[in-house]
Order: structure tokens, then sequence, then C-alpha cells
């Protein structure tokens, strides 16, 4: 019987976080949980394809865009479950057998619990809390049945907040998994915990009230 899981990452100058992502994935492969890495790639400049390559990871490219990388990175997945990670996210040790007993036992979607690799306990904290109100968000990873994506259509193709229209559509068929995604708090320390913090509620507050995705990823990334 084949592994029934298809690890998704979507890419962008990844690089310098990839490595790690990738690493503590290895443990899922001698669980004989992943069937298959697909590194979806939005046009890289630095060594993330080679990388991926070296892993073994099948690439699958095309225009900058998360949503529009994580549709057709699992358009190209085999797996009866995807896994879907950022590239700057590593599962902690003992994730796999978690994973292994939600996969027998569920057929929701599950988010792992945030943690941040330097400080942020607060915003973890709220993170956490946030999602168990139903709202996680890319960073915590998402595993769910490919069924179960094909039912709600699958990520928008837009270039922020795709994680958040996938959590309305997942709506009470979302559960925490046991388990602790590792993310990096690098540009939480860049700009300021709570400047960082606050612009990602206003972000979301923004998003909820109907301002279009493109938009708001102009005025995120300046």
């Amino acid at each position: 019987m084949r592994a029934p899981i298809s690890v998704v990452i979507p890419t962008l100058d990844a690089a310098p976080q990839l490595a790690a992502c990738l690493a503590a994935l290895v443990e899922g492969l001698e669980a004989g949980l992943i069937r298959e890495l697909i590194v979806s790639d939005g046009g890289s400049g630095d060594d993330t394809i080679a990388l991926a390559d070296a892993w073994g990871a099948q690439v699958v490219s095309g225009p900058a865009s998360r949503g529009g990388q994580l549709r057709r990175g699992v358009a190209a997945a085999q797996g009866h479950w995807v896994l879907v990670l950022h590239a700057d996210t590593v599962l902690q040790e003992g994730w796999s057998s978690v994973v292994a007993e939600h996969l027998n036992s569920s057929t929701c979607a599950g988010w792992f619990r945030l943690r941040f690799d330097r400080g942020g306990r607060f915003v973890a904290g709220w993170a956490n809390l946030r999602s168990r109100l139903g709202l996680p968000y890319g960073d915590q990873g998402l595993l769910l049945p490919r069924s179960l994506y094909d039912a709600v259509g699958g990520y928008a193709d837009q270039p922020l907040m795709e994680d958040v229209a996938m959590a309305r559509s997942l709506r009470g068929r979302l559960v925490r998994l046991d388990a602790v995604a590792v993310t990096s708090a690098a540009k939480y320390r860049q700009q300021g915990w709570v400047r960082r913090g606050a612009r990602n509620l206003w972000t979301l507050v923004r998003y909820a009230c109907g301002v279009s995705p493109a938009r708001l990823a102009q005025a995120y990334r300046r």
C-alpha cells in the first residue's frame, strides 16, 4: 500500500529556510507516511530549486502567488492526504505519530500548535487561540484529506489570505493536532512583535470587510 501523504510546500527564494523544513519530514518518511514531496515554486532566484531536487522533490513552477502555488502543488499530488507546510516551518519531533493517529481516526483537516523559533510566546498563544476558533494560518501547517480539499474547491488563486479563505471553507471540519509547528520569527523580530502583529490583524480585518487580496498584498509587502 502506498504511503498516504503528499507534502506540498510553496517557495520563493526559500533556500535558507527550506533545508530545516525538509529535514523534519524525514521522520514521516521513515514512518511510511509520506508518499511524495512537491515544491511549488514561484520563480526563485536562489538555490531553492536545486535544494528541492537534491531532496528528491517534484518541482512545480509558475507565477508567484501563494494561493496559486498551493493550488498547482496540490493538483500534482497523488496522495489521499495532503500536508501543506510553509518553507520556514519545522515540525517538531514526534509529529508523525500524531499524524498517523489522525489519519486512522478522522476525516477532518488538522492544524499544528504554533511556536516561534525565538520568543513570541504571547503571539503564538493568540494564534493557537484563534485557531481553536476556526482560523488557523498557513504557518501552522494544514493536513487534510484530498477528498475534503476537492469538496471545498481547493485553494483560491490569490496572493494573500489564501489560508484564511481555506480555513473559512473548512469551518466545522478543523481540529487541533497535538504536535508543534515551529516557525521563523525573523519578520516579527525585524519589524517588531507588536507592529507585525497589529499589521496582520489589520490585514485580516480589511479582508473580512471585502478588500481584495491583490490590494492587500500590495500594502502588506511595502
